[in-house]
């Protein structure tokens, strides 16, 4: 039973519901002031019912033929005023004719002529389709506007994905020309550091290809790929590379977006550490700091007036913050002092 209850359309639940309320509003008022319910009232009000229904459901099927609903809202008005006013013409005419074939008027009704009848059966037809009709309007205004903005949402969060992929699949290591050109070199003078060398590149382009597939990780495994990368740019570099970390243990459970601390280490080191004749220090520091998650990079150099600030690594981690935590976080490079640069990350905690 409740199988087939399911499968009962929001149309006709509408409809039964609808003329259900309609028969139950005459029978308490034909009680209320007739104070009796005779078979010629119950005849009367079951043709109604019966009339009313099979003529909105054609009005429907009319009104979805000529696709009232898809047209401009003036066109809408005039198509729901010209269907309301046929059909009420028309279920009059079929009360009124069946009020006679069936002897169904009273010797009150009888004192009036067919025409007067008519009309009065006309303006309660037009009146209860009208009703009919704003409520068929209305329903389907609201549905149409709310899959709209489904359809909107969803649109947004396919852009929103396609933008995390196409900035996503942008964050493959530069380095890795110069990784295999120093593992090449290691491979007489060191064959165990040129083979683990091998391991941390091959971690490091795994978790640039995972990228694509993760919306976050945990901060633990971005500084352990954050390692691998810096362990290989030692070897290039040598001493001329320092690496301070300075980690709260509490913050390694943070979510942060896949590669993006590599790529700022990365930045560090390309536009800072590579120009300095002495080489530098890079200090990376991660903190709670009220409800931010706070990763500060600081690097020897400086950000001369050619620095391009709005270069693919520095644009990739603002548009990433942008699309995954909105004005929630921010980001800030900038000179920390004359001889550093301090770029700081801040997130939702």
């Amino acid at each position: 039973m409740l199988h087939l209850l399911r499968k009962i359309s929001a149309y006709w639940w509408c409809q039964i519901l609808g003329w259900t309320t309609y028969l139950g509003i005459n029978l308490f008022f034909s009680l209320t002031f007739r104070e009796e319910i005779n078979a010629t009232f119950i005849i009367r009000m079951l043709i109604i019912v019966f009339t009313g229904i099979s003529l909105t459901h054609l009005m429907r099927w009319v009104i979805i033929k000529w696709d009232v609903l898809s047209k401009s809202f003036e066109k809408q008005i005039g198509y729901f005023l010209m269907v309301t006013v046929s059909f009420a013409l028309l279920i009059a005419l079929i009360l009124n004719f069946s009020d006679i074939q069936f002897h169904l008027l009273d010797k009150e009704a009888l004192k009036y002529s067919f025409a007067r009848r008519f009309t009065a059966a006309s303006l309660n037809a037009f009146f209860l389709l009208m009703l009919w009709n704003l409520i068929y309007f209305i329903y389907h205004y609201a549905t149409r506007v709310r899959n709209q903005q489904i359809e909107s949402l969803k649109a947004e969060s396919l852009i929103r994905d396609l933008q995390l992929q196409t900035i996503k699949s942008h964050i493959n290591p530069h380095f890795i020309f110069n990784a295999l050109n120093s593992i090449r070199a290691l491979i007489d003078e060191n064959p165990f550091r040129a083979r683990q060398a091998i391991t941390e590149l091959s971690n490091i382009l795994r978790s640039s290809m995972l990228a694509d597939k993760l919306e976050t990780v945990s901060l633990e495994k971005e500084l352990d790929i954050v390692k691998d990368y810096l362990a290989l740019e030692e070897i290039r570099f040598e001493e001329r590379l320092k690496v301070r970390f300075d980690i709260d243990a509490q913050t390694l459970a943070q979510q942060v977006p896949p590669m993006m601390l590599q790529t700022l280490v990365e930045n560090a080191i390309k536009h800072g550490i590579g120009k300095q004749i002495l080489g530098g220090v890079i200090y990376i520091t991660s903190s709670v700091n009220m409800e931010n998650h706070q990763l500060r990079i600081v690097n020897t150099g400086q950000m001369s007036g050619t620095y391009n600030e709005d270069g693919f690594g520095v644009a990739a981690t603002r548009d990433r913050l942008k699309l995954m935590f909105g004005d929630k976080a921010s980001f800030v490079l900038r000179n920390a002092d004359q001889y550093h640069v301090e770029a700081i990350v801040n997130m939702p905690v």
